[in-house]
Order: C-alpha cells, then sequence, then structure tokens
C-alpha cells in the first residue's frame, strides 16, 4: 500500500516471544472495519518464531499498511521508541501482542474523538473477559464509565487499550526510556498526555486482554501507591510520578524489563 493510503490511524505492536498469541491479535486487526490504516509491528529480539509468524500474518493483510521494525535493546519501552517516528497520522492505537480487538475497535475509537472533538487528547479502551457481553464484562465497562467520571484526568486502562490523537502524544514526548524506565509506563505516559487535553472512554470500546495477564505479582504497584495515585490531583501529579513513585519503584528494580519475564510459565 501506498503511504497516501495510510489512512488517518497508526497501530502499534511491540511484541516479544508471543508465538502463541500474535495470530490471532493480527487478525483480528485485519478485520477491523476502518480501514485503510498503518499498523507498525516491532519485533523486541524475539527467540521463538514470532517474527516470522508476523511477517506471515502480515502479508495476507488487506488494506494495511505494515511496517516491520526491530528493537534489538531488550524492554517495551525501546520497541515503542523505535516505533515513534513512524507515527505520522492523525490517530495512533497501541495495541499488545495477546489480546483480540473487535471487528469495531478502530472505528469506535475515531467515532469518539470526532464526537469530543480537539479537546480529547485519549480514547480508552476497557479491558473484558470473555465473553464480551457477559455479565463480568458489561459491569467492567459500566465500572470505567463511572470512574472516568470521577476522575477524569486519571487512567483506568492498560496499555493494550490506549489510543492518542497523535499530536498530543507526540506533545507529550511519547513512551521514551528516559521519562519513565519503570512499570506501569501506561498510567505515567498518560500523566503527560492529559496536560494536552481530556480523556474518554467509551462504553463500547473494549478488547479482551489474555487472561494469563491476570498474573501481575512482579509488575504491581503497592495499594497505598495505588491509592495516593487516585487521590493525588494532576497538577500534582509531576511530583507524584517523579519525586514519590518513581525513587521506590528504582529501589525495588522495577524497572519496564520485569515486563518481559513470562511469570506465567515461571509459576
Amino acid at each position: 500500500m501506498t503511504p497516501e493510503r495510510t489512512g488517518a490511524w497508526t497501530v502499534v505492536m511491540a511484541y516479544y516471544n508471543e508465538a502463541d498469541y500474535l495470530t490471532a491479535t493480527l487478525r483480528s486487526l485485519d478485520a477491523q472495519t476502518l480501514k485503510p490504516f498503518r499498523l507498525i509491528l516491532v519485533d523486541n529480539a524475539s527467540s521463538d518464531g514470532s517474527a516470522a509468524l508476523a511477517r506471515a500474518e502480515a502479508a495476507a493483510m488487506r488494506d494495511v499498511e505494515v511496517i516491520h521494525l526491530f528493537a534489538e535493546q531488550p524492554g517495551k519501552i525501546h520497541a515503542l521508541e523505535v516505533a515513534n517516528p513512524h507515527i505520522t497520522t492523525e490517530f495512533v492505537a497501541f495495541t499488545d501482542a495477546d489480546t483480540f480487538y473487535p471487528p469495531h475497535y478502530l472505528a469506535t475509537a475515531q467515532m469518539a474523538f470526532v464526537e469530543g472533538g480537539a479537546r480529547v487528547a485519549a480514547v480508552m479502551a476497557t479491558d473484558v473477559t470473555d465473553p464480551a457481553d457477559g455479565p463480568a464484562a458489561l459491569a467492567k465497562r459500566r465500572h470505567n464509565q463511572r470512574v472516568s467520571r470521577l476522575w477524569p484526568k486519571q487512567t483506568h486502562t492498560g496499555g493494550y487499550g490506549q489510543c492518542f490523537r497523535a499530536a498530543a502524544y507526540v506533545a507529550a514526548g511519547g513512551y521514551a526510556h528516559h521519562h519513565w524506565p519503570y512499570v506501569l509506563m501506561d498510567h505515567e505516559i498518560m500523566e503527560r498526555v492529559l496536560r494536552h487535553g481530556d480523556a474518554a472512554y467509551p462504553y463500547d470500546l473494549w478488547c479482551i486482554p489474555s487472561p494469563r495477564r491476570a498474573d501481575r505479582r512482579r509488575v504491581r504497584w503497592t495499594l497505598a501507591e495505588r491509592l495516593l495515585y487516585h487521590f493525588t490531583p494532576h497538577a500534582a501529579k509531576d511530583w507524584y510520578f517523579y519525586r514519590f513513585l518513581g525513587p521506590r519503584l528504582a529501589r525495588r528494580r522495577l524497572t519496564h524489563l520485569n515486563l518481559r519475564e513470562k511469570t506465567w510459565i515461571d509459576a
């Protein structure tokens, strides 16, 4: 596909040893009703054949401009930094390699940006369990609607469900190791992006991460840290992240490299 037919969206996916999940995730993206779009796939030095699988799946996609990149330095933040120069569209969605995205995902996110106008810098998806129309999933979507109204300048979802107005993402500095080398990078990036606008949590924007993601023992903040995050006003979030939380995570050695650990395999 030629660059002028990229469309309004860039979808970024960094992956490391995701051969068991990559096919289903890429096929869910290929099934999007909103096309064309650009898909940036960043191999973070996989050793399980993920790169070959990604190229094979990408070759079968239609109306998707695929860019394959390689990030040799270990760590998701480094892989996302490699993708940053290629984000030239109006909107950008960050996705995970082990997550299902329904066919309406990009279309729903774009509608939220359009309806919210220039004030909306981020549109966030709710992570739900399968089935997506089951009681637990519907309750989670309602919950995110409530808490996003109570705390509008915070994030209530993970990096698998973040969509940004690209201008706001770039103005915020994007995912970058020098900004934040720790876990909870999906929360920190929102602190910077929300300086440039508001976040929206559409009820119909959802995705289904792998159940293995329930095991976050090695990347978790404490209850006290989480509560303080919620009750720290946005004007003081710089203090919270860079003077309070960052040093605490550094002492516990909770860097973004912990995200490479497959704790569900080790257990």
